[in-house]
């Protein structure tokens, strides 16, 4: 019989939930292992993100990440951010991006407007 489910408290209960997870890990959806699979799924994921929290992501690392994603050139963000020299400018982190650069890339590129009003890693730097 398997154990309880019980909040995970400790980085022991989180190691033990991790260990669980792996053994149930391709349990089908909607059986008891894959409900058990999904609970502890959950359990985890709140552990984390308790005791590991994430910074978000600086706003040219999050351009280029979407750029990646999408197969997108620097000549792609034109109409979001201006004219070449003011796109190298904004990637090479000579200039912040503008409400108005802010609302483009977001409206446009679906990056999220709180992860490009941040400072640069170098603003915070400065």
């Amino acid at each position: 019989m398997t154990a309880e489910l019980k909040p995970i408290r400790s980085e022991a209960d989180y190691e033990e939930a991790l260990t669980e997870v792996e053994r149930l890990w391709g349990a089908k959806s909607g059986t008891p292992e894959g409900d058990r699979l999904d609970v502890l799924a959950t359990l985890i994921d709140v552990y984390e993100t308790r005791h590991y929290p994430m910074d978000p992501p600086d706003p040219i690392e999050a351009i280029r990440f979407r750029m990646e994603q999408q197969g997108l050139t620097r000549k792609d963000l034109e109409p979001f951010i201006g004219a070449r020299g003011r796109v190298a400018e904004v990637m090479n982190r000579k200039r912040s991006l503008s409400i108005d650069m802010i609302r483009q890339l977001h409206d446009k590129l679906g990056i999220s407007a709180e992860v490009l009003i941040r400072p640069t890693r170098h603003e915070e730097a400065a």
